[in-house]
């Protein structure tokens, strides 16, 4: 059986925002930001992004493309 793969870049990394990311959060996101200074609030939350959040998931994206598994067959490979 053919492998299915993402027919552009683009969806693949929207599909991966989208399920990443939720409803919930876009939501609430302004509020937050808004009840905790706006600005003040903003730019250490963006650097957090950039420095944490971003690292990882290219590293869950590196695992998943390495081993061509399930979720838990590859973090269980990782593991031994």
């Amino acid at each position: 059986m053919a492998r299915e793969e993402w027919s552009s870049t683009l969806g693949f990394i929207l599909a991966s925002i989208g399920s990443a990311v939720g409803i919930g959060n876009i939501w609430r996101f302004p509020y937050i930001v808004g009840a905790n200074g706006g600005g003040a609030f903003l730019i250490p939350f963006l650097i957090a992004v950039c420095l944490f959040g971003l690292p990882l998931m290219v590293l869950e994206l590196a695992i998943g493309r390495s081993t061509g598994t399930s979720v838990v067959s590859a973090f269980g490979s990782i593991r031994q």
